[in-house]
């Protein structure tokens, strides 16, 4: 019998995937627990109909966050830090400060975990932070930490 998969099952595949399994197993396990639906025309073009859509989304998805890009990639970050004798530096910027100071100075809201940050910016200057949108779009982010 042939299965069209709703779930990701470990010894069978991946959701949408439709995969050929014994009848008893369909009809004791996959079915019952609604892992998956038996594989008529019907679900055929229902589980087309459902990928053609979700591609449609993905690609919506790519388009606003290359289109985020380029907004962030245009713009700076402007953030004062508290600076002692020497210009040594009390605290760090973190990526939280970074997210709220963008949607401040810029009106662009990001989400903190996408700044990719490896630690906390503990010195005065100018920084590209990488900036995570999408799997495939990735933006640079220009943070200049001064003096206050």
């Amino acid at each position: 019998m042939e299965v069209i998969l709703l779930e990701d099952v470990k010894s069978l595949g991946k959701k949408g995937q439709i995969v050929k399994i014994n009848d008893g197993y369909a009809r004791n396990y996959v079915l019952p627990k609604k892992l998956g639906l038996e594989a008529t025309a019907k679900n055929l073009n229902d589980l087309k109909l459902e990928k053609a859509r979700q591609a449609k989304q993905e690609a919506e998805e790519l388009a606003a966050a290359k289109e985020l890009a380029t907004k962030v990639e245009g713009v700076s970050v402007k953030l004062s830090i508290k600076t002692g004798e020497g210009g040594k530096t009390f605290g760090a910027v973190s990526s939280k400060e970074i997210a709220i100071a963008m949607k401040e100075q810029n009106g662009i809201d990001i989400d903190k975990k996408k700044l990719k940050l490896d630690e906390s910016i503990k010195a005065l200057g100018t920084y590209e932070v990488p900036v995570k949108l999408h799997k495939d779009v990735t933006a640079k982010l220009k943070v200049v930490v001064e003096a206050g």
